[in-house]
């Protein structure tokens, strides 16, 4: 199976070389890396040109709508048979190519691993982010408080095809991959964490959000998977 690792950009030149550097030895020769810049300066693309000598490593310029419509845009440049979504400041821990293919290999459609807290500079918050987002199974549940990171996540490529374009107005890409991938097939979760997830002020996740907005967006998200079940 060949692998897409998709890494949205946005002023990532900070950490994004560290991040490249954790994934690019668990690939095999086949396997593609893409990065799209949604970046308006060339700061982040200066930090990732070492990288670019590699033949598996592409630079794209983002489509400058929003992560969402960055991570979309990457699940359509890709050609491999499972997408990986990375974000640019996390760490992957060496093995967890190996152990998401594994799971992959066994049947499950998407995976969603655990994960580490850690400051910007690394060190361990004591914290998983399954116990900090109440990670489960379960599309009622996740589409009232979503576990669903994006950044621990693979999905198989009749999986993420089926999940496009993303709809408007949903509250994130990431929990839309999700509930899809529970209504087509079986999401394996694995507890072990297989990444150092990153929480530092550029991070795309984490924010404050109204009690309105939270209602809006469960309706949106609502409103899309039932258009979903009725057109599939």
């Amino acid at each position: 199976m060949k692998i897409s690792v998709l890494v949205a950009a946005y002023n990532g030149e900070k950490y994004i070389a560290q991040q490249l550097a954790s994934i690019l030895p668990q690939l095999g020769e086949a396997d593609e890396l893409l990065i799209s810049d949604d970046s308006r300066g060339p700061l982040t693309k200066e930090a990732c040109r070492r990288f670019l000598k590699d033949p598996r490593v592409t630079y794209l310029e983002g489509p400058h709508k929003g992560i969402d419509k960055n991570k979309e845009f990457l699940l359509r440049q890709c050609t491999g048979d499972v997408a990986f979504l990375a974000d640019q400041d996390d760490v992957w821990l060496p093995h967890k190519v190996k152990r998401v293919m594994a799971a992959i290999q066994g049947g499950a459609c998407c995976v969603m691993h655990n994960a580490r807290l850690t400051d910007s500079d690394l060190n361990p918050m004591g914290k998983s982010l399954f116990e900090v987002r109440h990670v489960g199974r379960g599309i009622f549940r996740n589409m009232l408080f979503n576990g669903y990171t994006g950044c621990c996540m693979a999905l198989t490529r009749p999986t993420f095809e089926a999940a496009l374009p993303f709809p408007e107005k949903i509250p994130m890409h990431d929990q839309w991959l999700g509930l899809v991938s529970e209504r087509l097939g079986w999401v394996q979760f694995i507890e072990e964490p297989l990444m150092l997830w990153r929480r530092n002020e550029g991070s795309a996740t984490g924010g404050k959000t109204s009690l309105l907005q939270k209602i809006i967006w469960r309706f949106n998200i609502a409103a899309a998977m039932l258009r979903y079940r009725k057109n599939k």
